[in-house]
């Protein structure tokens, strides 16, 4: 068993508590929160206490915590408060460094944006402006505030309702929907670290049946106590409606890469060791019916006497 630490946040410092929570959760998305004062000064922070939670109504969460060094309040907060509007741009990596730049506490009325170096766009049906250089943008009307608490580091949920989204064409799909590999978004981890969603850091999973998979207690035990499978492994092989019948499972003797492989290996643990290795990479190439197949095949041989 893995030792554990166990924390206990009547016990630690706020701040220490907060950078136990931002580690564990994550990565986060960044929200990049445009708002405006009464006066029509404009301000613009990022967020990555932020997510979507809603589609209809379409709504956008995210929450300017109350500073923990003072406890004073956001400018974020304080503007939202006056005017009940936002718009939330999103950060790809093509401008991530303006965004952190942006974050550093600036007196009020101070514009982030000019600080920045980013590029105002006026909005259509709220005050606030998007940031120019974002693939996509929210215009948002604030339908609630919810505080979480009244000290230092406690959260106040804005609750922005969607009135209008901007994706720049250039990041749209040949559906017309905003496409994940071009995007090329960040997102916040612990400390100073972020994490960048292109390239291999990206990987698609079949979506569970509409119907009911047999799920992995259904598979033969040797299979689930697999030292070559893993249990991502286990999951996909969990998701189909059902085990192939026994003549699909015997005609895998006939293939020629088996039987090559039982030719060459004739010891009968080693040869299942070679079958779930085989599967395995069936598995990762997408051929889940011949992975399950193989791993079939392999509870035919018998148990070496």
């Amino acid at each position: 068993m893995n030792t554990v630490t166990s924390i206990d946040p009547q016990h630690i410092d706020v701040r220490e508590m907060q950078q136990h929570l931002v580690a564990a959760v994550a990565p986060r998305p960044i929200c990049f929160a445009s708002t405006m004062d009464k006066k029509g000064k404009v301000n613009l922070s990022p967020f990555s206490f932020f997510n979507v939670f809603s589609a209809n109504p379409p709504i956008l969460i995210f929450s300017p915590s109350r500073r923990g060094r003072d406890n004073t309040l956001k400018h974020t907060y304080e503007n939202i408060m006056e005017t009940q509007e936002v718009v939330i741009s999103m950060v790809n990596h093509a401008m991530v460094e303006q965004m952190s730049l942006s974050s550093t506490e600036y007196d009020k009325g101070v514009n982030e944006f000019e600080k920045a170096g980013l590029t105002e766009v006026k909005s259509s049906k709220v005050r606030p402006p998007r940031v120019g250089e974002s693939p996509i943008a929210f215009e948002c009307t604030v339908d609630k505030v919810i505080p979480l608490g009244e000290g230092p580091g406690a959260g106040n949920l804005v609750l922005a309702r969607v009135v209008l989204m901007h994706v720049q064409n250039d990041f749209l799909d040949a559906s017309g929907k905003p496409d994940t590999q071009q995007l090329d978004l960040v997102a916040r981890m612990g400390g100073n670290w972020y994490c960048r969603a292109s390239g291999a850091a990206l990987f698609e999973i079949p979506k569970p049946l509409s119907g009911i998979g047999i799920g992995v207690d259904q598979l033969p035990t040797t299979v689930q106590n697999s030292e070559i499978l893993t249990g991502n492994d286990l999951g996909r092989l969990g998701n189909v409606k059902n085990l192939p019948d026994k003549k699909a499972v015997a005609k895998v003797a006939d293939w020629p890469e088996i039987k090559e492989l039982l030719l060459k290996v004739q010891h009968t643990q080693e040869r299942r060791k070679k079958l779930h290795i085989l599967a395995q990479s069936l598995l990762h190439k997408g051929n889940t019916v011949n992975a399950l197949k193989i791993l079939l095949f392999s509870e035919l041989l018998k148990a070496d006497g």
